[in-house]
């Protein structure tokens, strides 16, 4: 079972339930991989609501191996996501807003900073 409090979230991937989560670690991988200085402007990216497929598998690979699972970004390419490419970008979602925090209304500055917008229209952090 997931703890929010950490910032894990579940999702069934290849058929099986699989935690995720953005620790320290993964984030600095996304930084690196992303190449932004820090996570104000990777937030910034992600909130951008403009994400590629590449993205996305850097994004769940992260939270995967976040979450101690030996998996590469080519692991992640191969997976199946329940609901297909729409999913994969739900669970990005799910994880961003879970590591960032909730939404804000806009034009309205709270705790949760840049991170404030969820990255996928649609969804909600």
């Amino acid at each position: 079972m997931p703890n929010a409090r950490r910032g894990e979230v579940e999702a069934v991937i290849d058929g099986r339930p699989r935690i995720l989560v953005l620790t320290l670690g993964a984030l600095a991988e996304l930084e690196a991989a992303f190449s932004v200085a820090d996570m104000v402007a990777l937030g910034e990216r992600f909130g951008s609501g403009r994400l590629a497929a590449l993205d996305l598998i850097r994004l769940i690979g992260a939270g995967l191996r976040g979450a101690g699972e030996a998996v590469t970004d080519l692991d992640v390419a191969a997976m199946r996501f329940e609901d297909g490419a729409l999913g994969a970008a739900g669970l990005a979602g799910r994880l961003l807003a879970a590591t960032f925090g909730q939404a804000q209304p806009v034009g309205e500055v709270g705790a949760a900073g840049p991170f404030a917008a969820s990255p996928f229209p649609g969804t909600t952090p």
